[in-house]
């Protein structure tokens, strides 16, 4: 085979030329291989620096210190990781068509995958139980939501979240069953895919996305419903009362009520993002992993693609993150107190 053939860009090549059984490379044009490096070195750059502005406004202003926002905080540490440690490897091995990066690290990099998106989903799930009990029981929310319990609940997520990701991939319980068709049919030295049976792939999907999904879809329905009705009965009190508590209430409860609502359009941005890929992820087992590796790849980016949406939502819904983004920019943040701005509007 000529390696240097000229004639036609797109030739078929060897990702290591001197190793025995190497997987094939799909050599792009130079000009392609730029536009998509281009490309996705921005989404990555997007994520890393939207994410970390999130961090920095919840972690630096005292006023932003509620449960909520520390589950906000840590689903944000979770878009961080994923864009900065994820995204980039992932990047190279979409345009080169190749790992170069060690068996081991192949393992940790998907391990590390894994971890994030169920961590995210835990996260997600615990937003949506915590704005239910904000809109729905008011009255219990600030007893049984602390800083403590939600402190707890966030290392528990992480926890989990850890070990099945570690756990599904070093102990190789997805290839379990079709180690000799993986073995003989995908293996190669420059390769790095995720494989799972169909037992794998059915249930890591539906307890990391379709049931979870569906249950928080649930509760955000059943928080609009109650929210609608308080709308309602908080319009009639006003009228009837002109009493500086009576709106510090309807203030404070439109103000949960436009926080469940910013959370389920991260909720609906993340099922939109990663539906198509759980829905890949049943479906290829029973078809006998026939689907084309660049679709996969595709609807992989997709789903990492919600890390770098979420902080536009908060940009676009949240008054108090626009304010602490312009305090950031301006560099305001290191000035004496500035911890102590007031960032929502009274």
């Amino acid at each position: 085979m000529n390696f240097n053939n000229t004639e036609n860009p797109e030739i078929m090549q060897f990702c290591y030329v001197s190793v025995n059984n190497s997987c094939r490379k799909f050599a792009h044009p130079v000009h392609t291989q730029i536009l998509i490096y281009a490309t996705l070195c921005t989404a990555i750059i997007v994520t890393i620096c939207g994410n970390l502005l999130v961090i920095i406004s919840i972690s630096h202003f005292k006023e932003l210190h509620t449960p909520t926002n520390y589950l906000i905080l840590s689903l944000a540490v979770v878009d961080f990781l994923l864009g900065g440690f994820i995204m980039p490897p992932f990047m190279v091995l979409t345009v080169e068509t190749c790992w170069y990066f060690g068996e081991f690290f192949c393992k940790i990099h998907y391990s590390s995958a894994i971890m994030l998106c169920t961590a995210s989903i835990i996260h997600l799930s615990i937003i949506s139980i915590d704005r239910y009990y904000a809109v729905c029981h008011p009255l219990k929310y600030k007893i049984k939501v602390t800083t403590s319990v939600t402190f707890n609940i966030i290392c528990v997520s992480w926890i989990i979240s850890a070990v099945l990701g570690f756990g599904i991939v070093l102990l190789e319980l997805n290839l379990k069953g079709i180690e000799d068709f993986y073995k003989h049919n995908v293996y190669c030295k420059g390769s790095c895919v995720l494989m799972q049976n169909e037992t794998s792939g059915l249930l890591s999907s539906l307890l990391s996305f379709y049931i979870p999904g569906f249950i928080m879809v649930c509760i955000y329905i059943k928080i609009f419903k109650v929210a609608r009705r308080q709308a309602k009965s908080i319009t009639v009190t006003i009228h009837q009362s002109k009493r500086i508590d009576e709106r510090r209430n309807a203030e404070s409860s439109r103000r949960e009520t436009k926080a469940a609502r910013t959370l389920a359009i991260v909720l609906g941005v993340f099922l939109i993002c990663w539906s198509p890929f759980f829905l890949c992820n049943i479906v290829d087992p029973l078809i006998h992993y026939t689907t084309p590796p660049l679709l996969i790849n595709i609807l992989l980016w997709c789903g990492y693609l919600n890390s770098s949406f979420n902080p536009l939502v908060y940009g676009f819904f949240y008054s108090w993150f626009r304010k602490a983004l312009k305090m950031i920019a301006l560099g305001q943040i290191f000035q004496n107190d500035s911890s102590m701005v007031k960032l929502f509007t009274t």
